[in-house]
C-alpha cells in the first residue's frame, strides 16, 4: 500500500498545523452542513475529521488549507473520493440556497424498506 503525502513525508507538518486551524476555526460540516461536536473521539461516526475537498487521487493538494474542511467521520467515508460541488439555486419564493451535488455515478440509497419493497412486488 503506498503512503500518503499527507500522512507523510513532505506534506505532514504542513497539513497537522492545518488542521489545526481548522479545529478552531470551522464548526459545521463541510459535506452535510450540520455541526459538528468536536468532543466526540473516533470511531464515533460523528467525530470530526479533516476532509480534502479534492481528494487527493484526483490531484488535491495534501496539505493546502484551501483543500481541507472540517467534516464528520460518517459523510468523509460516504464522500470517499468523489468531488461534491456545492451551487447556489433559486427556490421557488425568489430565494437562493445552497444545493451540493456530486460528479460520480454511484449514487445508491443507503437504506432500503424491505418491507415495503418486498411488497410492490
Amino acid at each position: 500500500m503506498r503512503n500518503r503525502p499527507d500522512h507523510d513525508g513532505t506534506h505532514r507538518l504542513a497539513f497537522d498545523r492545518n488542521k489545526k486551524k481548522i479545529m478552531v476555526t470551522q464548526s459545521v460540516c463541510g459535506i452535510c452542513g450540520l455541526p459538528v461536536d468536536k468532543s466526540l473521539k473516533y470511531p464515533d461516526p460523528n467525530s470530526a475529521c479533516i476532509d480534502h475537498i479534492i481528494p487527493i487521487d484526483r490531484g488535491g493538494h495534501p496539505s493546502d488549507i484551501n483543500n481541507l474542511q472540517l467534516a464528520h467521520w460518517k459523510c468523509n467515508r460516504a464522500k470517499s473520493n468523489k468531488i461534491i460541488f456545492s451551487v447556489n439555486r433559486k427556490t421557488g419564493t425568489g430565494e437562493e440556497t445552497k444545493v451540493s451535488t456530486n460528479n460520480s455515478n454511484r449514487i445508491f440509497p443507503l437504506s432500503c424498506n424491505w418491507a415495503e419493497y418486498r411488497s410492490k412486488s
